[in-house]
């Protein structure tokens, strides 16, 4: 069975922010007109957060504008949405996310044949100082990337 997959949006904001420990793959639990405006791309991943209560885990923070022919069916943008995991898989990310100081971040947003999928990132947090690092590791490989380019 070939999985088809189609993304719809990445949190870029993420990997700039949190070093990503791992990924996890989550369903997400939205109604009929979040999904239409999900397929013409009309998200935000930017500052949305995951938080773990009562054995289920939540994306917060993430808005998915209305749909415009949606009228009375639209529900609030930045609605909580539930993620649907298996209940194993909450109670280790939950003993991480409280133990080694970890949080949730949602990586990115996609289509699985016909549903919707959330990444999910158990990241911890960059200081400054790691920021720049990664940033000046960036810088030199597209440096020598150009170097190499221009050689040819």
């Amino acid at each position: 069975m070939s999985e088809n997959i189609k993304i719809i949006a990445n949190n870029k904001k993420a990997y700039h922010e949190y070093f990503v420990e791992e990924k996890y793959e989550a369903g997400i639990e939205l109604c009929g007109t979040e999904v239409k405006s999900l397929r013409q791309g009309k998200v935000n991943l930017k500052d949305s957060w995951c938080n773990i209560v009562d054995g289920e885990i939540f994306v917060n923070g993430m808005h998915i504008s209305p749909y415009e022919m949606g009228n009375i069916f639209n529900k609030d943008p930045m609605r909580v949405r539930r993620l649907l995991m298996h209940k194993r898989e909450i109670n280790r990310l939950f003993s991480k996310v409280k133990l080694d100081g970890y949080a949730l971040i949602p990586l990115s947003l996609y289509f699985k044949n016909s549903m919707v999928k959330v990444e999910l990132g158990l990241c911890k947090g960059k200081k400054l100082y790691d920021k720049r690092e990664t940033e000046a590791k960036k810088s030199a490989k597209r440096d020598i990337e150009r170097a190499i380019k221009a050689d040819r």
